[in-house]
């Protein structure tokens, strides 16, 4: 009972003891991982200058940017270096949209929905709107704005629409609102890079240096002694000196946040029982192909088979089938070939002659055409073929009013592009119309009054399947080699055990790698981005990370060190910066040493430098980048001003130094316009000025991006 009091009286004090201890866990916790509990929401993917950007419109645009590409590459999937530039693109276009409107409000700047009507359908449509794929002419390319119109006009009223286009109609008004906004911007953008413009203007002594600049060119013979031909030990430079040039040019080295991290990356790749096995499968799926003649069904057992029962031209078959196909019979097989990890067969399934695309125009039918759509069908078939106008007909009675615009017209076909996108009696009805002579076709759509305008000449055409058998690693090998890892990270699961046995333990370490939240992958690891992840949810120095899969890859890493957001220190970038003082030291050395020999010829100056005499032709003031030699401003203004066939330098430029003679020096025949100059002149600053003062806007604002969270 005496100890039980005891426990009673101290009860308050354990209970201090208990919560001070958790406080401690939690925020020791909370300073170590460097992620903020208090202050940042859960959705929030970046906050600029106090304006948040959630995770839900975050996402939401970068489906609307992947969507526009996929229908601009009339494709289903992209590839994840697209997917990564387009969530780049979107962040970036949002911190921009923010600190530009914030400064354009500022200034009164706005775009009026006058202004915006006028570069949507007026007198002044916006090269953007010009360029958007949708309203350009299938044939010539080129903006078509009665087709743009009628394309808005439709998606306009999406409600009228057949329910059956309303998805497709959807989502081409999804596209349209994109470029739409991007059209918006870009404007508010051209009124603000233009006031500042306007601000800077080009005076006459400009003008007439550009002119002069530009005007004269010469052609001349040199010779360079690199700075890599003296060693480093000759030329001493102290830590002073590159800290001074450091202090010089301290805004240079603005860094983001980073980590840097070691890692190792191992390959799943295939064992020799993989490939043998695989093998063995590729002459069962032989002996299928050889039996079989109901290619359709095997596809149905065979997922990696593809096989479309459509004609292709030889053009569009990739080599390695078209110069099989070119020689091979009807129900003939190839293969299996090996190559890139894969065994590859392919059968000839069928081949004709015939046109290899046809032009075709329609008028479609649905059921809110008329109470019998047949009957109509019927009745306009026979209106066409008594000669009556199939563009008249179109526009009164066809449900695809986007066609209508063009007289019916919905453009060429290929067999496989007719097949794939509205089925077999469509295809089958065009491959088999006679030229302009209408005919009807009847597909899950609905009824199509179809004539062919025009066709390509005919040639031959391959029906043809093919199967890829790809070598994988199988699960015995997966296993296998993440035992090993595992193995290996369980004995050595410190960065100094890692660093000392990777080696000998047949793992390849790359070191020093440095990561921002922005980066997508470590070195060509595809799919790393949950390393980068990881690195960045803590800035404990030397951990060690668990064995992630990354796609084909096994990756161990090693968090080494945080660096903070600010200035990259003077340690970390003093052997660069010694680089160059010591390439200069080199140049004044080089060149100190020619002057004292005091050679006459370039020659003589060539064989004194170990080099080869070269001839550059067209240099002058205005060359930004010397041809064979590259950015050298010093050689530039040197050979602007130097006597023709007379020995000149040493110059110290940034490469080496040079010995030349001009050759030749042609003036331009071409008259003085000081207006023309500083128009010219005005719209290069125009460009540069906009796009930088953007830039020093975004690089201003406060930016705190936490994308690394989310994706």
């Amino acid at each position: 009972m005496a100890t039980l009091e005891k426990i009673r009286n101290l009860s308050g004090l354990l209970v201090g003891v208990v919560g001070l201890a958790l406080f401690a866990f939690i925020i020791g916790d909370f300073l170590n991982s460097g992620s903020s509990y208090f202050k940042t929401p859960p959705d929030q993917v970046a906050k600029v200058e106090g304006t948040s950007i959630n995770y839900s419109y975050y996402q939401s645009r970068i489906e609307e940017m992947t969507n526009v590409y996929k229908m601009g590459n009339n494709t289903g999937n992209l590839p994840e270096e697209y997917l990564s530039q387009i969530r780049q693109s979107v962040y970036s276009s949002l911190i921009q949209e923010i600190v530009l409107n914030e400064a354009l409000d500022k200034l009164g700047i706005r775009v009026t929905g006058e202004e915006l009507f006028d570069m949507v359908q007026g007198e002044n449509v916006s090269p953007m709107v010009q360029q958007i794929p949708l309203f350009t002419d299938p044939q010539t390319g080129v903006f078509n704005k009665a087709r743009a119109l009628n394309i808005l006009k439709t998606i306009e009223n999406l409600d009228a629409a057949p329910q059956e286009q309303r998805a497709e109609l959807e989502s081409l008004r999804n596209y349209w609102l994109f470029w739409e906004r991007n059209i918006k911007q870009q404007r508010l953008q051209e009124k603000y890079t233009t006031l500042l413009a306007k601000a800077i203007v080009a005076n006459p002594l400009e003008a007439k240096n550009a002119y002069e600049g530009g005007l004269e060119s010469s052609d001349i013979i040199f010779a360079m002694q690199s700075y890599a031909t003296v060693p480093d030990s000759l030329v001493s430079v102290s830590d002073a000196e590159a800290k001074r040039l450091y202090d010089q040019r301290r805004e240079q080295f603005r860094q983001k946040e980073a980590r840097i991290m070691d890692y190792i990356s191992v390959d799943i790749r295939p064992s020799e029982d993989d490939f043998q096995k695989v093998g063995e499968d590729s002459e069962k799926v032989r002996e299928e192909l050889s039996s079989t003649h109901t290619i359709t069904e095997m596809t149905n057992i065979r997922p990696e088979m593809k096989y479309v029962d459509a004609f292709k031209s030889e053009k569009t078959l990739d080599p390695d089938i078209a110069s099989f196909v070119a020689k091979a019979e009807i129900n003939e097989v190839e293969g299996p070939v090996f190559k890139d990890d894969s065994y590859r067969l392919c059968k000839l399934v069928d081949k004709t002659v015939a046109p290899d695309s046809v032009k075709v125009s329609h008028i479609f039918l649905t059921a809110q055409s008329g109470s019998d759509v047949t009957a109509l069908a019927d009745s306009l078939l026979n209106v066409l073929k008594a000669g009556g106008s199939f563009e008249e007909l179109s526009t009164e009675h066809s449900a695809d009013r986007q066609s209508v615009a063009n007289g019916g017209e919905v453009g060429w076909f290929t067999d496989e592009i007719a097949l794939t996108q509205i089925g077999e009696d469509f295809r089958n009805a065009i491959f088999s119309a006679p030229l302009n002579q209408p005919v009807i076709a009847k597909t899950s759509f609905g009824t199509h009054i179809i004539k062919i305008t025009e066709q390509t000449a005919s040639v031959p055409k391959y029906k043809v399947a093919d199967i890829t058998l790809q070598v994988t690693p199988s699960t015995k090998t997966y296993g296998f080699i993440y035992n090993e890892l595992n193995q290996f990270l369980s004995r050595n699961n410190t960065a100094e055990k890692i660093s000392q046995s990777a080696g000998d333990a047949g793992y390849s370490l790359v070191p020093n790698v440095r990561v921002t939240t922005e980066d997508r992958t470590i070195g060509s690891v595809p799919d790393s981005r949950q390393v980068i992840r990881w690195a960045f949810e803590s800035a404990r120095k030397d951990e060690v990370s668990t064995i992630f899969e990354c796609k084909s890859h096994f990756v161990i890493a090693v968090r080494k060190s945080a660096l903070p957001e600010g200035y990259q220190p003077f340690a970390s970038v003093a052997s660069m910066l010694k680089y160059e003082l010591v390439a200069r030291e080199k140049g004044e050395e080089i060149a100190t040493g020619l002057k004292e020999k005091n050679l006459r010829t370039l020659d003589a100056c060539a064989q004194a430098m170990n080099a080869t005499p070269d001839t550059v032709k067209f240099i002058s003031m205005n060359t930004s980048r010397i041809t064979g030699i590259g950015l050298e401003p010093a050689l530039n203004a040197e050979i602007a001003y130097a006597p023709i066939d007379q020995l000149t330098g040493p110059v110290v430029g940034n490469n080496g130094v040079y010995m030349f003679t001009v050759t030749n020096r042609v003036e331009e025949a071409r008259e003085y316009d000081e207006q023309q100059e500083i128009r010219a002149l005005e719209a290069g600053n125009a460009y540069r000025v906009g796009y930088q003062a953007v830039q020093e806007l975004i690089s201003r604002a406060k930016v705190i991006d936490r994308r690394i969270r989310f994706d």
